[in-house]
């Protein structure tokens, strides 16, 4: 029965239409905690996502992949429940929960029937304000991450975005991955667990948004009950990281007959004044599919790899712009060569009238049909608020796309793309480059 309720949701939730418009109010809480919410009384459910701004990155010094395994090790337990108490109880309310971490943020995400909420959240809130971090499911749970490091270290693709992230970001967190060493995992504690929590789950980095059956002032009650009793500061957060990246190629060994390619160079943050002619030049570029030009001259004209695409990468601390590709080792010279000469081209020529048009279709209209259930429009409302995005943003973004001309995409690419500055990593065992 339980199974079947959720699948009802999902269904209901996934076939809410695409809204024109979303209608965004900000709540404060009496204990003062701030969230944006989408009041949508016409199923009763709630989508709540919470934001941890840091992440990984605050990793205490030595103890590279503690938050990673802290967060693994929420759903495992809280207080008078283990692993298999909290899991079935969850299923028995009902209630999805999801925790996850990155580089710069750690996310829980929750889904509960407005019948069972309030037991959902006093559910959630066990974990968050009271984990257990029991031995045995640390033991667990640690095994599962060594063997991803594992694996991690014989996947090329793995190997190249370590690689360049170790060559971009240096000794910053950036610059290494946050499931950490073999080494570094090993030893972690218990008490090491409590630490890591104590680092990133703190009111003054919180971000809060809630969809669905509440409203402003249940909301309200709710935050503090969940969230209230969390510390109010944090680990203070690393300093910006220094991009070190400079032009050039670097080559590592792997046996296989193709090499992957990590490429890039620096980029610009959310913020800057020109990211939405940024972004529609990275369309053009490379992120549109079959009709970006990296896609149709190094995979169509050419047949050097199956797919290639290029990437603005805006993280909190560094901007970068990137790209990747797969290509036979014997091929693999030959597409760098391409990849440069259309960094470069678009430089020199701008986008032609069709290519700024087709761009701006295809994100105007896609933009809309990503708020396609509660649990989307959640998880939209709390990545604005993290990139400090204006409340009406949603409602303005496609007049902000529609606004950019041939003439900004031009002089974007001449700010910002560099052919020679790019750097390409290729794990493999290429001809030619070696």
């Amino acid at each position: 029965m339980i199974r079947f309720v959720l699948a009802t949701i999902a269904a209901i939730t996934l076939a809410l239409p695409a809204r024109a418009a979303v209608d965004i109010t900000p709540v404060t809480s009496p204990g003062g905690i701030t969230a944006w919410l989408v009041e949508n009384h016409d199923i009763p459910f709630t989508a709540l996502e919470i934001r941890f701004r840091g992440g990984a990155s605050l990793d205490a010094p030595g103890k590279r992949g503690a938050i990673n395994l802290m967060t693994a090790l929420l759903e495992e337990g809280a207080g008078d429940m283990d692993a298999q108490a909290f899991a079935e109880a969850a299923e028995t309310l009902a209630a999805r929960f999801g925790f996850d971490v990155g580089d710069d943020t750690l996310s829980i995400s929750a889904q509960m029937l407005t019948e069972n909420r309030d037991a959902s959240v006093a559910l959630l809130r066990e974990a968050l304000v009271n984990p257990r971090f029991d031995q045995t499911a640390l033991d667990r749970v640690r095994g599962q991450v060594l063997s991803a490091i594992a694996r991690a270290e014989k996947d090329p693709q793995s190997i190249a975005g370590d690689t360049f992230a170790r060559l971009a970001y240096g000794d910053h967190p950036y610059g290494s991955s946050i499931n950490g060493t073999a080494d570094s995992v090993n030893a972690l504690t218990r008490e090491d667990m409590f630490d890591a929590r104590a680092r990133v789950m703190a009111r003054d980095r919180l971000f809060v948004s809630a969809v669905g059956d509440i409203s402003a002032e249940d909301l309200g009650v709710l935050l503090d009950r969940l969230l209230g009793d969390l510390p109010e500061t944090g680990a203070p957060m690393p300093p910006r990281a220094d991009l070190s990246l400079t032009g050039g190629i670097t080559v590592v060994d792997h046996d296989s007959p193709q090499s992957v390619v990590i490429f890039g160079h620096q980029g610009l943050a959310m913020d800057d004044p020109d990211f939405f002619a940024a972004y529609i030049l990275n369309e053009v570029l490379g992120a549109g599919g079959f009709s970006s030009r990296l896609m149709n001259e190094v995979r169509e004209k050419r047949g050097l790899t199956y797919g290639i695409a290029s990437y603005i990468v805006p993280k909190d601390l560094a901007e970068t712009w990137q790209g990747s590709f797969a290509s036979a080792n014997e091929k693999v010279a030959e597409a760098i060569g391409v990849v440069r000469a259309e960094w470069a081209r678009i430089v020199d020529e701008g986008v032609t009238a069709q290519e700024l048009a087709d761009a701006k279709t295809y994100l105007t209209g896609a933009y809309p049909l990503r708020f396609d259930g509660n649990g989307r429009i959640a998880d939209i409302l709390v990545g604005m608020q993290l990139s400090d995005l204006p409340i009406d943003y949603v409602n303005t973004r496609n007049a902000k796309v529609e606004a950019v001309t041939a003439e900004d995409v031009a002089r974007v690419a001449r700010r910002l793309l560099d052919a020679q500055a790019l750097h390409f990593v290729v794990v493999g065992r290429p001809v030619g480059l070696n």
